[in-house]
């Protein structure tokens, strides 16, 4: 039996990132693998647990931001390639090496200091060229066709450093989710192959190139490549909303939480910090304990909903750092410990990712990546519970 705390915790189903997987690779072209983008926990759905999990569904590599995610793959006994896609201190060279980690290096100076240091400890470190197409972050820059020779003759020099091994080449489109901006896209790609072309003339081949995100990989097959770095819709997430049209993805994160109080207040009562609520009539007022400590926003103040029995309630007063209130006037069956649903389905209602994110403004990215530390993640497969994430209870390592 699992035992957490049900207060407020996040549902991972395990079923439906395989569901994603398989829909993806379904999309893409013959030869073409999928790099999951795992960073930032598997975008708070748990990088552990998600990726053992599109590991046995055929996953091949895993893509992170930084050194520390990638020893958190490797400390799940996976022994898969990972990319990190940026920075790293140079002088970690010989921890990359040992660990089959390989590296972004997106410019000259970096990729000769991180060179030097690999030398200096005796190993090779694998690393992915990364190239500034018109994202304007990392990369090497590449202004356009008659502004290509320096960039051209730096990344040719980066391939022969000793001590480093250039196994990759890609770079990151800024827009493709965007529905009318597809000649942006078209012309950052273009940009890329006519690159990687002027290489290949000096006899510099790279094994692997990628540059498909999770909509580039959904909208442009003939980008696909070698491999397509894929994030948001392995956890059911669309990158825009309009590509519902095109793939169908199912969600794998819900949220949770129950009722703690539940009481009746008067008409005119006020409402939680600075009193911007005030009851209409005599209303029926639950306490659940979730707060924008948890990730729930605090600008769904007033204006979100939860579903409770069934029905959705609208958020009143200020969202607090540990819980929100519920207006559940009308709403069958309420009591202490009822189930709150914050994002998902319960029965014919559902909040979505989207719909929160719609409501404060931001993406769904930001939404599942928020979630706290303190909420555990509980993980369903084959309809069952297998294991959950918990933070709080995991041992400190302390001097």
């Amino acid at each position: 039996m699992i035992d957490f705390l049900k207060r407020t915790w996040a549902d991972i189903n395990l079923d439906a990132i395989r569901h994603n997987y398989a829909e993806i690779t379904k999309k893409l072209s013959p030869g073409c693998s999928v790099m999951a983008i795992v960073k930032a926990d598997a975008y708070g759905h748990g990088a552990g647990i998600v990726s053992r999990t599109l590991k046995d569904a055929g996953v091949s590599w895993f893509g992170v931001s930084n050194l520390d995610e990638a020893m958190q793959i490797r400390n799940e006994g996976l022994d898969d390639p990972i990319l990190i896609l940026s920075y790293t201190q140079p002088d970690k060279a010989a921890q990359l090496a040992k660990y089959n980690i390989a590296q972004s290096v997106f410019d000259r100076r970096y990729a000769e200091r991180l060179g030097a240091e690999a030398v200096k400890a005796g190993v090779t470190v694998r690393v992915h060229v990364k190239l500034d197409t018109g994202m304007s972050r990392l990369g090497f820059f590449c202004p356009g066709e008659n502004g290509l020779q320096k960039t051209i003759e730096d990344i040719a020099a980066v391939c022969s450093l000793p001590g480093l091994c250039a196994e990759g080449v890609f770079t990151h489109f800024a827009s493709a989710d965007e529905r009318e901006d597809g000649d942006y896209t078209q012309m950052q790609f273009e940009l890329f192959c006519k690159v990687i072309g002027e290489l290949e003339k000096r006899g510099i081949k790279f094994p692997l190139r990628h540059c498909c995100n999770s909509a580039a990989a959904i909208r442009f097959p003939k980008m696909h490549l070698d491999l397509a770095r894929i994030g948001i819709a392995l956890y059911g997430l669309y990158p825009a909303p309009w590509m519902k049209e095109i793939i169908r993805l199912s969600p794998a994160m819900e949220l949770k939480t129950t009722v703690s109080m539940l009481k009746t207040i008067p008409e005119g009562t006020a409402v939680s910090y600075g009193r911007t609520y005030k009851s209409k009539g005599v209303a029926a007022v639950a306490t659940v304990p979730i707060g924008y400590a948890d990730g729930y926003p605090r600008s769904m103040s007033n204006r979100a909903e939860m579903i409770v029995c069934g029905k959705r309630a609208k958020v009143i007063g200020r969202v607090c750092m540990d819980q929100s209130l519920l207006d559940v006037t009308g709403i069958d069956g309420v009591d202490e410990n009822s189930v709150v649903t914050v994002i998902g389905r319960d029965g014919g209602e559902m909040v979505s990712v989207d719909e929160i994110s719609e409501l404060s403004g931001t993406i769904n990215y930001e939404i599942v990546c928020l979630i706290g530390k303190r909420v555990p993640r509980i993980y369903h497969s084959g309809g069952k519970l297998i294991g959950q994430l918990n933070y709080i209870r995991m041992q400190e390592e302390l001097l």
